[in-house]
């Protein structure tokens, strides 16, 4: 996508440092009563008029030089999303930050549908309230994102009976049902009528408004998805189901909606669907405002699944959000109810902890920046507890970081005292499901290798 004149600046997700933004640059563009003398007095205007929307968008700005030379430079997270900016010198609206995914396929979201259908899961982007995005509808989510979720509710839907009372129209030959009277008299002077009563009745059916509806929505995102806004990888993934959806729904017309009502008595399949074509509905009729979507929890699931494939095959099992709950009799406000790795891949009696970091460190290897060692330091710390939980005298966890390649390091910290040991494995996995299988076979690999030193031990 072509950055546009209302875009104030844009980076990919977990950028730990970004380049620079000169204030001296940013007066001439954006900031033109600013006072040139002033602009480290401006840039911090600035940050503190836009912080709520930064950090909404896990953005940390700095101020970086002095004088002539002041610059900002920002740090991402795991949220990719757009914020609408004010400048400091009027107050006024100016161009967006946009945050987007850190994926290398040609468009920003085809490796990210790619894995969510991959997962079985989806993940809606938070809006909160703010001014309309500059760019518009340029940096929002696509839509083809909104239809393929519809898509997989649909599939759901279809797989079993929907059925509604639908009020119609028939002629029965006794007067059952809500008669119409006068259309009954005008009618019944001839003799071969006098038995023929037009009544209104209620026919329990597939084929009801609601459905109709459902199948109006579905046309419309059929034609999203097989436009040229689609990736094409998208689009032949989803080819068979679309075939098999059209069937299924052969039968049902379309009837044109704005909205579909949603009833309290609907299933929580039906609910569901419902829902999901109302957002494709109002799709071109919703301002954009700020937006975010936490990759975070992608790269967890992700992360699961291919340890999950890795116990089924190894005869091993994979414990997924396992809560280790503490026990006391008091609770400090501040004090953990319990703690939950990501999951615990169980093999004999082997345990071994995981834990998956959506950070930028192996995006960075040799930036010796303080938060890069202050996040790793956490993140070990973190896996250490959790490996505390085995009973064996040697120990073992994964940190598993989103990488550009899949890389496997290994860290041994050894206890003097009692002769335990704790190995720490960094696992660097390219967020990108052909990278699945080499993963798979690095870590079949290094897991024989663990079973055969507990064993040993």
């Amino acid at each position: 996508m072509k950055k546009t004149l209302d875009v104030f600046f844009e980076i990919p997700c977990l950028t730990e440092q970004s380049a620079q933004l000169i204030g001296v640059a940013l007066q001439k563009k954006w900031f033109k009563s600013a006072d040139k003398r002033m602009m480290g007095h401006y840039l911090q205007k600035f940050i503190n008029y836009n912080s709520e929307l930064f950090k909404f968008l896990g953005v940390q700005p700095s101020i970086i030089g002095s004088d002539q030379n002041v610059a900002l430079i920002f740090r991402s997270s795991s949220f990719i999303g757009a914020i609408p900016l004010r400048a400091p010198d009027t107050g006024k609206q100016i161009g967006d930050f946009v945050v987007m995914p850190r994926f290398t396929g040609r468009d920003r979201f085809e490796d990210y549908i790619e894995i969510l259908n991959l997962l079985g899961t989806e993940i809606s982007p938070e809006v909160i309230d703010s001014l309309p995005l500059a760019s518009g509808k340029n940096y929002r989510p696509p839509m083809y994102l909104e239809a393929v979720k519809f898509i997989a509710a649909l599939e759901k839907l279809t797989m079993r009976p929907w059925r509604k009372f639908d009020n119609i129209e028939k002629v029965s030959n006794q007067p059952t049902g809500q008669i119409h009277w006068t259309k009954y008299i005008n009618n019944e002077y001839k003799v071969e009528n006098r038995l023929k009563f037009p009544a209104r009745v209620n026919v329990l059916s597939e084929f009801h408004s609601e459905y109709s509806e459902i199948r109006y929505v579905f046309d419309l995102c059929k034609s999203e998805i097989l436009s040229a806004n689609t990736p094409l990888r998208i689009k032949n993934t989803l080819r068979n189901k679309l075939s098999f959806l059209e069937e299924r729904l052969y039968h049902h017309k379309p009837k044109t909606t704005n909205k579909i009502t949603i009833r309290f008595s609907d299933s929580p399949t039906v609910k569901t669907c419902k829902e999901q074509a109302n957002r494709i509905l109002n799709f071109n009729f919703v301002d954009s405002t700020a937006w975010r979507v936490d990759f975070s929890d992608v790269f967890e699931k992700f992360i699961q699944h291919i340890f999950k494939e890795i116990a089924k095959e190894t005869g091993g099992r994979l414990y997924s959000n396992f809560k280790f709950h503490s026990r006391t009799s008091k609770h400090y406000s501040w004090e953990q109810k319990h703690i939950e790795p990501d999951a615990i891949l169980q093999k004999e009696n082997v345990l071994v902890f995981i834990d998956a970091k959506y950070k930028s460190n192996l995006y960075n290897k040799f930036d010796q920046s303080e938060l890069l060692k202050e996040d790793h330091r956490h993140d070990l710390h973190q896996i250490m507890a959790y490996s505390s939980f085995s009973k064996t005298d040697s120990k073992f966890g994964f940190l598993c970081y989103p990488s550009d390649q899949i890389e496997l390091e290994s860290i041994e910290y050894r206890n003097g005292i009692n002769d335990t040991t704790n190995t720490i494995f960094i696992l660097g996995v390219p967020v990108k499901r052909d990278s699945i299988n080499e993963t798979k076979k690095e870590l079949t690999k290094t897991l024989n290798e663990i079973e055969t030193r507990a064993t040993a031990h």
